[in-house]
């Protein structure tokens, strides 16, 4: 199972919150056999720098020209700020559940346990 998860950018402070969260939280993600990726418009090297300042162990996705983000059809927040959406992806490769919260990030963490859980309980 994948969990992909499309932040707006590197060292901001509600990115920084989600991240660390999943952080926190990446071993129940493993238990559940689902992985995690990060997706942002940030060049690699800021990936490289913010993953290795906050110690995360898992991937994040430079999408500098915002294909990977357009083709999953995220929205912009008031039509600057990319947006904050988490995809929870099945082994058959069928998204299941699609989680938008620009503004509580720490939260798509919870929402994407929860729906692991349900599908791993079918």
């Amino acid at each position: 199972m994948l969990v992909v998860y499309f932040y707006p950018k590197d060292e901001t402070a509600g990115c920084i919150a989600e991240a660390c969260t999943f952080r926190d939280r990446y071993e129940l993600f493993k238990k559940a056999e689902a992985e995690v990726f990060g997706i942002s418009g940030d060049s690699i090297d800021s990936h490289t720098d913010f993953s290795s300042k906050y110690e995360l162990p898992f991937i994040l996705l430079s999408d500098v020209d915002n294909s990977v983000r357009n083709s999953y059809g995220v929205k912009s927040t008031f039509g600057i700020i990319p947006g904050r959406v988490t995809y929870i992806i099945d082994r058959k490769g069928v998204i299941r559940h699609i989680f938008v919260s620009q503004f509580n990030p720490k939260k798509h963490v919870d929402e994407a346990l929860k729906i692991i859980n349900e599908i791993n309980n079918e």
